[in-house]
Parts: structure tokens; C-alpha cells; sequence
């Protein structure tokens, strides 16, 4: 349990040190494979103008970069707070063997870091989401799909 506890220590320190230099919110990630630190990630936001630059997708870029794979069927997440749905999007598509997280999601609202709101919009029709999402060229779209169904090589994921 002392090296897990190491590795939420250095998602954690991330998570200070690169929110105090400017990179954005106080969020910091590693991903470990057997039992070494194959990537650190950290929120930055601020310095990449990335809405997407996630503490999580930040680690599991680098990780999946380092070790030539899209899927980290192998590695555990250390986080310096739970994920918020897109980092756990992304995690689920990572496919990391466990996730240790520090602060909850109730610790990140109470500093601005409240993303209850996307839960709700997930939830909701279409139609009354605040941001309007209209479907369009359906058929033309299917094309892409067809042509996915047919592709001889094509690696599922």
C-alpha cells in the first residue's frame, strides 16, 4: 500500500506544482505500470488553450505515446481528484486496470470545479440540452460506418 500511496503523492504534488506555475486548474495524474511511473500528466488549460488538457488525458496521452498502444489494459491511474465525465470518458476508452483518485468531485465544486451540470445535460433530450445538438446528412454519414463494416483490416477497439 506505501508505493500506491507514493504514486498518489506525485499526482498530487503535480497537481500543486504545475497549478501554482500558471498551467491551469489543480489537477495532476500518473500512470503506472507494473509498478513504475510511465507517464505524469496535469491539467493545463491555461497555457495550452485546450479545454481538453486534463490532468487525466494529459497521463494517458503520454502513456499510451511511451508504450506504443491506445489501451493501458495493464496500468492503474493515480489522480489528484475524481474525474470529471470527459477524463472518465477517456479512462474508460484507456481501459486502465483500476483508478485511485484523491479529492471527490463534491471537493472539486466547492473550489468552481463543478461539473454536475454536464451530468444533468447528458441526461436530457436533445432538444433541451443548452447547447443545441441537431442531427444532420445522416445517411450521407452512414458511408464512413459502411465502409468501416467492409474494411478487410480494420482493428476493433
Amino acid at each position: 500500500m506505501k508505493e500506491k500511496e507514493e504514486f498518489m503523492r506525485e499526482a498530487i504534488r503535480l497537481s500543486i506544482e504545475k497549478m501554482e506555475a500558471g498551467y491551469g486548474g489543480p489537477f495532476g495524474a500518473v500512470v503506472v505500470r507494473n509498478g513504475e511511473i510511465i507517464a505524469r500528466g496535469y491539467n493545463n488549460v491555461l497555457t495550452s488553450n485546450d479545454p481538453t488538457a486534463h490532468a487525466e488525458v494529459d497521463a494517458i496521452r503520454k502513456a499510451c505515446q511511451a508504450l506504443g498502444t491506445f489501451q493501458l489494459t495493464d496500468c492503474e491511474l493515480y489522480t489528484s481528484c475524481e474525474p470529471c465525465p470527459m477524463c472518465l470518458g477517456a479512462i474508460y476508452w484507456a481501459r486502465p486496470s483500476k483508478v485511485y483518485f484523491g479529492n471527490n468531485k463534491a471537493d472539486a465544486a466547492h473550489i468552481g470545479f463543478d461539473d454536475q451540470f454536464i451530468y444533468e445535460e447528458i441526461e436530457k433530450p436533445l432538444s433541451e440540452r443548452q447547447i443545441p445538438m441537431v442531427q444532420m446528412l445522416r445517411e450521407e454519414a452512414q458511408e464512413a460506418f459502411r465502409a468501416w463494416v467492409r474494411k478487410l483490416d480494420r482493428m476493433a477497439y
